[in-house]
């Protein structure tokens, strides 16, 4: 049963937490009216439409609460589908996260609410598409007053521990013009697949005065988002359909498509973040130039990148996934190894052993803190590494999932495992039988207050091991990142 005191500050958490669906609405209907895309033409009018939209999102989408849930969280966990419909009916932002980082969507995914997520579905691309159009003036008329600029955004991975890695990792230049309220952005990365890089030659437009060709033939409205593929030479509109209802069956194909598989959610922690200044040998702030400038470099310390995942009920493990990839790679005819062609025969065992390594440390690291043990009360003979008893565990890399090191692997090691075992047996067993005859029989002699004493303490841990199974339904991997600035010295930065 819901504890409703904790919701009694809150009229909307209050309703739902009560399945009080009259109130609900009633709370929904003395709520400013919040602008339809189209209704909104000026800057003036951006800024009132944005000041009604704080007024509802105060009422509708409030986190003072344990957890930091919205109303429409609540509706999630409580399964009430008719309060979800009429909280995102009234433009409920269900984007915003929980104190655990999950959307209200995503936690419907989890949990196997289909019905509120394919309600969700249903509502967030009009909203969104509301809300773009009710900013849209707005940030035309901001980037109007902005200086024409022209600005390159170079990116690429360096690594000590794997030399190579810069290239079979992401890297681009972005080129941006600025003109008036209009961009122009040209980048060459269209995406990466495994360790392959693919590229594409392409340019993005925002045009937020609008076009008009010299013809009147082609009119495209202010705030359009214009792509050019140059060597397909094709033209998209990238916002063509942005505020179309979509289809029952649309909804429930999306749905269906984010219950396949695990929910992830990356994101970069930058709260601890510090400005260190490059120094040349006398100690002075160290200048570089890059194209005609001359800029000063700094490093960003304490920036932390992590990928929070989430198990979905029935869904496929990244370990299924990637084997119905490889398996249809097969098929194909592709070549199951993906960085054949990028990496040299040296530095592919250098990135096998990377990945070994990192493997088997994190599970050295699970075993120390209790996630799996060795046989309780079992034989006398262990072995001090990580795979005692045959056991090794995957954990995922930053290079993605070391597929080489999965069931084969596993395999081999439990032969040679066994084998270990069989060879002890005949050398060792003769001499050492008597020993375990006495050790039996002083184990038979033993309090029964002892043996009852043991038994306790395996029950404890296997009811520790069943919690922490349980808990790693959501996993977090961290890691620390150091990029570096350059920042023109003409430009009035100050460090804080």
């Amino acid at each position: 049963m819901e504890d409703l005191s904790k919701y009694a500050h809150s009229p909307t958490h209050l309703a739902v937490a009560k399945r009080d669906h009259a109130a609900l609405r009633h709370i929904v209907s003395i709520l400013p009216r919040l602008a339809k895309a189209g209704e909104i033409n000026t800057e003036a009018e951006s800024l009132a439409a944005e000041v009604r939209a704080d007024e509802v999102s105060a009422v509708i989408d409030c986190r003072d609460v344990l957890g930091r849930e919205t109303p429409l969280h609540l509706t999630v966990r409580l399964k009430d589908p008719v309060s979800a419909e009429i909280l995102m009916a009234a433009g409920a932002d269900w984007s915003l996260q929980n104190e655990n980082g999950w959307s209200a969507l995503q936690e419907a995914v989890c949990t196997r609410e289909e019905a509120i997520a394919g309600i969700i579905a249903k509502h967030y691309q009009p909203l969104a598409w509301a809300k773009w159009c009710r900013r849209l003036p707005r940030i035309v008329a901001s980037a109007a007053r902005i200086c024409d600029f022209y600005m390159e955004i170079s990116f690429h991975f360096e690594s000590s521990v794997i030399p190579f890695i810069g290239r079979i990792a992401p890297s681009d230049t972005y080129r941006i013009w600025k003109r008036g309220s209009n961009l122009r952005a040209d980048m060459t990365l269209a995406g990466f697949d495994g360790f392959r890089i693919q590229r594409s030659d392409q340019t993005f437009l925002f045009l937020g005065e609008g076009y008009t060709s010299e013809d009147g033939n082609l009119t495209l409205p202010p705030g359009s988002l214009v792509a050019l593929s140059h060597k397909e030479k094709e033209i998209t509109n990238a916002l063509e359909g942005a505020g179309n209802q979509p289809t029952d069956a649309e909804v429930a194909h999306e749905v269906s498509l984010m219950s396949q598989t695990n929910m992830y959610r990356p994101g970069i922690d930058v709260t601890q973040a510090e400005l260190v200044p490059h120094l040349n040998w006398r100690r002075q702030e160290k200048t570089e130039v890059v194209g005609n400038w001359k800029a000063k470099v700094y490093d960003m310390l304490h920036v932390m990148v992590s990928v929070k995942s989430r198990r979905v009920p029935g869904a496929m493990t990244d370990e299924e996934l990637l084997a119905v990839e490889d398996g249809e790679s097969t098929v194909n005819g592709e070549n199951n190894d993906e960085y054949d062609d990028v990496l040299t025969a040296e530095e592919r065992m250098q990135l096998d052993s990377a990945l070994r390594m990192g493997n088997s440390d994190a599970a050295c690291q699970d075993e120390e803190n209790g996630v799996f043990d060795g046989h309780e009360n079992g034989s006398a003979a262990s072995y001090e590494n990580c795979e005692a008893n045959g056991v090794v565990k995957d954990k995922k890399s930053w290079f993605g999932w070391n597929k080489q090191n999965s069931k084969g692997n596993s395999d081999e090691q439990d032969q040679k495992t066994s084998k270990k075992f069989s060879a002890l047996g005949p050398a060792g067993g003769n001499h050492r039988s008597g020993d375990q005859q006495k050790s039996s029989s002083e184990f038979q002699k033993k309090d029964p207050e002892d043996t009852k004493k043991g038994n306790d303490k395996s029950n404890k841990k296997k009811m520790k091991k069943g919690a922490v199974n349980e808990f790693k339904s959501e996993s977090e991997y961290k890691k620390g990142l150091r990029p570096v600035f350059m920042v023109n010295t003409r430009l009035p930065f100050e460090n804080r």
